[in-house]
């Protein structure tokens, strides 16, 4: 007997049809003889169901009143799904995260997990039961609020009680078959991974590949959990992410995939003063302002006056909060302006050995100025190079790549998605 952590996705219980699906799924792993732990989110858009009728109300929601809302998208997909599987026979109990033990930070909105308490979870899987938890959210223990996690939150409550309750698996249940050479809506032959290393699933993810959010890898990661990427509308085998299988054959560079992203902004700090402080004090602005960082660049100084340009990518809803912190502290940093461009998008080719093969990044260079796509800035490791271009051009670049790497599968790959 197996201890199986399952976690589904909003597509996968987007109506009632979708949730007795997902509960005859769930009572056919417990009469194979698995304990069974599930993880379900919001069902189909009730989030931004819920964020349109704060909206109504209020221009401005206060943080913890809207997490108050929110977190009730998950208790009422949990608690109907529990009731689909004792309409089937099967006991099922479901818990909010706070029930469940989710111990969190005190940020409303984008809380982190501290701790697990899975007493009860634990007791009602020796009473039989399948236990359900809602989640994307828990509780501070020093305030008692209620706090929701952010972004791939509900990815995240899975992995943590797989890594807690000490779990044989968890698999994550979306509307895809797995992980992809590349996304298979822009590239239709895109192969299908069986097998995908945790820091290359890492890399992918904080490319912009949406499969899994980064910050569930990372703690997958942390904690060894095998997590297994399946669709909850097939029974195709889907692709593991575990630790590496193998050591990549030195001096060989092994490419995995090619990732795309465009919820991201350039900011251009305009007339900034050449020097080893200006940048450090551009960045703590930045990161003061909540927002994450990425591809930064800094040109060459140039006139009399020694001034230069400074650019690199926010999170497109960061982009205005980041603004506004910078022109508070445009005076003491001492630059002159500020420029904005949301019309961009970073495309990033994944593998290993990457950096010490230069033959690579020329070819990733060759590739893009043969399909008329135009490098702003480019970065790169020895597990990727990305580069940014202009939004427009984004899935030209997707596709030269793949094909350029020899991505592809033999032939199309049928890919069962849903919306």
């Amino acid at each position: 007997m197996a201890l199986i952590v399952q976690k589904y996705g909003g597509s996968s219980v987007r109506d009632t049809e979708r949730i007795k699906k997902v509960a005859e799924h769930i009572v056919a792993t417990r009469r194979a003889g698995h304990d069974v732990v599930v993880v379900v989110s919001a069902m189909g858009d009730t989030t931004d169901e819920l964020l349109g009728l704060a909206g109504e109300v209020t221009g401005a929601p206060t943080p913890r009143e809207l997490d108050m809302l929110l977190t009730s998208g998950e208790r009422v997909s949990n608690a109907l799904v529990a009731m689909a599987i004792q309409a089937l026979g099967a006991p099922a109990c479901s818990f909010s995260g706070s029930q469940a033990g989710v111990f969190t930070t005190a940020a409303h909105g984008r809380a982190r997990i501290v701790d697990m308490d899975t007493t009860r979870v634990r007791q009602q899987l020796d009473r039989g039961a399948i236990v359900l938890i809602a989640g994307f959210q828990g509780v501070n223990r020093e305030s008692g609020d209620i706090t929701t996690l952010g972004r791939g939150g509900s990815d995240t409550t899975a992995i943590a009680l797989a890594a807690a309750l000490k779990a044989d698996t968890c698999e994550i249940y979306t509307d895809v078959d797995g992980v992809y050479t590349a996304d298979p809506r822009i590239v239709p032959n895109a192969r299908l991974l069986e097998h995908i290393s945790y820091e290359t699933m890492q890399e992918l993810a904080a490319c912009g590949a949406k499969v899994l959010a980064l910050r569930s890898v990372e703690y997958a990661r942390r904690h060894g959990v095998p997590v297994h990427v399946r669709s909850s509308y097939n029974t195709r085998p889907g692709t593991m992410v575990s630790a590496a299988r193998e050591v990549p054959t030195a001096e060989r560079p092994s490419i995995t995939g090619v990732a795309h992203d465009q919820s991201g902004a350039k900011i251009t700090v305009t007339g900034l003063p050449d020097g080893p402080g200006p940048a450090a004090q551009v960045f703590r602005v930045v990161t003061g302002a909540e927002s994450e960082l990425d591809m930064a660049v800094r040109d060459t100084s140039h006139g009399a006056d020694g001034r230069t340009e400074l650019s690199f990518l926010v999170p497109a809803d960061s982009r205005l909060p980041v603004v506004a912190a910078l022109r508070e502290h445009q005076e003491e940093i001492g630059f002159a302006d500020i420029s904005q461009d949301e019309r961009i998008g970073k495309v990033s080719l994944v593998g290993t050995g990457m950096r010490s093969q230069p033959g690579v990044i020329a070819a990733f260079c060759e590739t893009l100025a043969a399909a008329g796509v135009n490098i702003e800035i480019i970065s790169t490791s020895e597990i990727r190079i990305s580069a940014v271009c202009r939004a427009a051009q984004l899935g030209d670049a997707v596709r030269a790549l793949h094909g350029a790497f020899g991505l592809g599968a033999p032939e199309g790959v049928a890919v069962a998605a849903r919306t």
